[in-house]
């Protein structure tokens, strides 16, 4: 049986150094909590690159320290400012506070945006160690799952302004 194109296709993120030390030093400052944030960019080719990382609140009183929400209300904001921009999400950010830079069944059931890229950053007694990226691939909510990506960190834009 034949894969989709998609799989076919190695998944990679693109960040600038700057946005992507701006996500890092996020996790460290809301340490021993998790950070959260959404990446703004475009989404080429199974490529999302990144132009820019706006933080959002954590909005879990329950257990911040391994559990993240960012509230509608300012996803919604995020989403406009990414329009006025002329930009899209492609992706969401958080921190694992003394926890590996991995996915967990929680972040699974919890994702929900199909073709972003979900940044993980491991931080551990303060400070971030290993940063790693996870496409949400499928068709839906009944198959959707998480396939190891690729980031490429850029020195300056990833990707050269529009003419």
């Amino acid at each position: 049986m034949a894969s989709s194109s998609m799989e076919q296709r190695k998944l990679m993120l693109k960040i600038s150094d700057t946005v992507y030390s701006q996500v890092r030093k996020h996790g460290e400052e809301t340490y021993p909590y998790e950070c959260c944030g959404v990446l703004l960019g475009k989404a080429l080719d199974g490529t999302n690159e990144v132009e820019a990382a706006v933080r959002a609140g954590n909005t879990r009183t329950d257990s911040a320290h391994n559990r993240y929400h960012i509230a509608p209300q300012e996803l919604v904001s995020i989403q406009r400012q990414a329009r006025e921009r002329d930009l899209d999400i492609v992706g969401f950010y958080h921190s694992h506070p003394d926890h590996p830079a991995r996915w967990s069944p929680t972040d699974l059931n919890e994702a929900h945006w199909l073709g972003c890229s979900y940044l993980i950053t491991s931080v551990e007694t303060g400070v971030a160690r290993q940063t790693n990226s996870f496409f949400l691939a499928g068709a839906g909510e009944d198959d959707k799952r998480f396939e190891d990506e690729e980031i490429q960190v850029c020195p300056e834009r990833c990707r050269p302004p529009a003419p």
